[in-house]
């Protein structure tokens, strides 16, 4: 956990605002029973959660000393209430949580004294790493948050500035070639602050491939459900189809057909599914089977990080940024902020990375083909709740969300949820080997006139329709694991 450089006293203090604005933002208007919510697996009670974020940023940087010693908390039984590594996940309901006043009064007790602190020590060491955690800890749990509504069908919260260039860029086809070659997977030591999980950078050799400049975008999945691909048993992994057959599914989570037209719920609304928008909550299983449909594949995390990280002739070279190491900004990528919802997949072109892959960062997150496990050498940092209890049976997702804080993010960051999931703001994009020498230019799928044909077809679904209100919400499926897959 050494930071040799980082963000000065201003700047902690500028994010810890930041975080908790957001949280504010998106709790405020909640009330009575929207504050617990029903009981899911793949959510927690959103007076839970928003305790848990004071708990979580007095625990580290109130409270706890370098020996791993704990000093009291402010609050009574705040341990018993919100230790997340401690109190089950099924129980969040059932505790006796201050009301939501209350809620809100130890959250701003807590950030008071913590930026007392900083105002009075400075940017030591312990508050730079310990402050920055608490604040992307409060950011991971902000956008978990967002799911939440969505998964609950709650009004969706402000949308940020509306770029109607990106709404309606279209459609980005096509291939890149990637010659592969050796590179440093994960982060260098001075990189500033990482979690456990990057490090440390390491050799790895990735063969040639080629990779899809866009995600699959929702015209070319809906092709790949009215092809049947839900119930084409030959198209699923053994886990795959165990899991749809066990759920029901026919397409994805907040689809529904209605007069042969695709539409989908977004927040409490029922709304046209736009095409050219990346297709979003769908799980990696959903996505492998849509590889298998149109003879392609999920990129490994190294090749995924390859294509983002580096630049043709300077493999050895890592960006922090797919376009380089400028800060992130609203042309670059949707991300928190910028839209509020997905875009079209060919927007953003400022945010290409070096070999001409499209929306690495934001829009949706990522599936890749790789569990999530530990890189050689790996030692948990003091949040060890952070990632070692999830090697192993959770999917590694790259490249954040419109959802995500543009400053939690950089080419070796590793979200991580189990394959299952489709509350997640999720989708893919998908690679294929290097085409004959001889041969034919690669395609974006193989199977991409299949799916244009699909999508001619008589009877075959539309994606347009008008938008309407939403009743009787379904959550989405989702096996019993962590309310979110990076903030606990």
């Amino acid at each position: 956990m050494t930071l040799a450089a980082g963000p000065d006293a201003a700047t902690l203090c500028a994010m810890l605002h930041d975080a908790r604005a957001r949280t504010l933002a998106l709790a405020r208007d909640l009330s009575g029973e929207q504050l617990l919510g029903p009981r899911l697996s793949i959510v927690n009670p959103p007076l839970w959660e928003i305790g848990h974020l004071g708990w979580f940023q007095e625990h580290w940087c109130l409270r706890y000393e370098g020996d791993g010693r704990l000093r009291p908390s402010m609050l009574a039984h705040a341990d018993d209430f919100y230790n997340s590594a401690t109190v089950p996940h099924a129980t969040r309901w059932d505790l006796p949580l201050p009301d939501f006043d209350a809620t809100l009064g130890y959250l701003q007790r807590v950030l008071d004294r913590v930026l007392e602190r900083i105002d009075r020590e400075g940017a030591t060491e312990h508050l730079r790493y310990f402050a920055q955690l608490a604040a992307f800890h409060e950011e991971m749990h902000c956008e978990a948050f967002t799911y939440t509504r969505q998964t609950l069908g709650y009004a969706a919260p402000d949308r940020g500035r509306q770029a109607g260039a990106a709404a309606n860029a279209g459609a980005w086809p096509g291939d890149v070639e990637i010659p592969g070659g050796e590179f440093m997977l994960g982060a260098a030591p001075d990189t500033g602050f990482v979690f456990d999980n990057e490090k440390w950078a390491h050799a790895v050799e990735v063969r040639p491939f080629c990779m899809a400049r866009a995600p699959v975008t929702n015209v070319e999945f809906a092709a790949f459900v009215d092809d049947e691909g839900y119930r084409r048993r030959e198209l699923w992994s053994d886990a795959g189809w165990q899991w749809r057959e066990q759920t029901g599914a026919h397409a994805p989570v907040y689809w529904q057909k209605r007069d042969g037209e695709w539409l989908q719920r977004h927040y409490d609304t029922v709304v046209p599914i736009p095409p050219h928008h990346p297709v979003i909550h769908v799980n990696c299983y959903e996505a492998e089977a849509y590889c298998r449909w149109a003879g392609r594949r999920l990129p490994t995390e190294a090749e995924w990080e390859f294509a983002a990280a580096t630049t043709p002739g300077l493999a050895g070279c890592k960006r922090r940024h797919p376009w380089g190491d400028a800060a992130p900004s609203a042309r670059h990528a949707n991300l928190f902020g910028v839209v509020g919802a997905c875009a079209d997949v060919a927007a953003f072109a400022e945010g290409d990375s070096g070999w001409g892959c499209r929306q690495m960062f934001g829009n949706v997150w990522e599936w890749t083909a790789d569990w999530f496990g530990p890189y050689p050498g790996f030692e948990a940092d003091p949040y060890k709740e952070y990632s070692a209890p999830w090697f192993g049976d959770h999917k590694v997702l790259r490249g954040g969300c419109f959802a995500t804080r543009a400053g939690l993010l950089r080419t070796t960051w590793r979200n991580f949820y189990t394959p299952d999931r489709r509350d997640v703001f999720a989708g893919f994009r998908t690679c294929a080997p290097v085409p004959p020498s001889d041969g034919a230019p690669a395609s974006r799928e193989q199977g991409s006139r299949l799916r244009d044909a699909a999508v001619r077809e008589p009877g075959a679904a539309t994606l347009s329709a008008g938008a309407t209100s939403v009743s009787g919400v379904t959550p989405p499926e989702g096996a019993p694991v962590p309310p979110s897959g990076v903030a606990l």
